[in-house]
């Protein structure tokens, strides 16, 4: 049989997560609420239109960044490969 002081623990380990639980809950429906409240907002603030770059910066643009990461991280590949990786 289970004793008095164990049933007095996980009965207010029953009810703390519960509490917790609910407050967790609340919590979230309130951040959700408020996201959806302002969803309109933004939506109406930012029109979808031309974009700022023409396909060929955004070529340009992809370009210079491969070439950056491949000068950054070059190094790295080179000694994982060297080292079996």
């Amino acid at each position: 049989m289970i004793s008095v002081l164990a049933q007095e623990r996980l009965l207010g380990a029953t009810l703390g997560s519960l509490f917790a639980g609910i407050v967790v809950f609340e919590q979230r429906k309130s951040i959700y609420k408020s996201i959806s409240d302002t969803q309109p907002q933004l939506s109406s603030q930012f029109q979808v239109g031309e974009p700022i770059f023409g396909k060929k910066t955004r070529a340009e643009l992809a370009h210079l960044w491969n070439k950056g990461v491949d000068q950054a991280f070059g190094p790295v590949i080179q000694y994982l490969s060297s080292r079996g990786w």
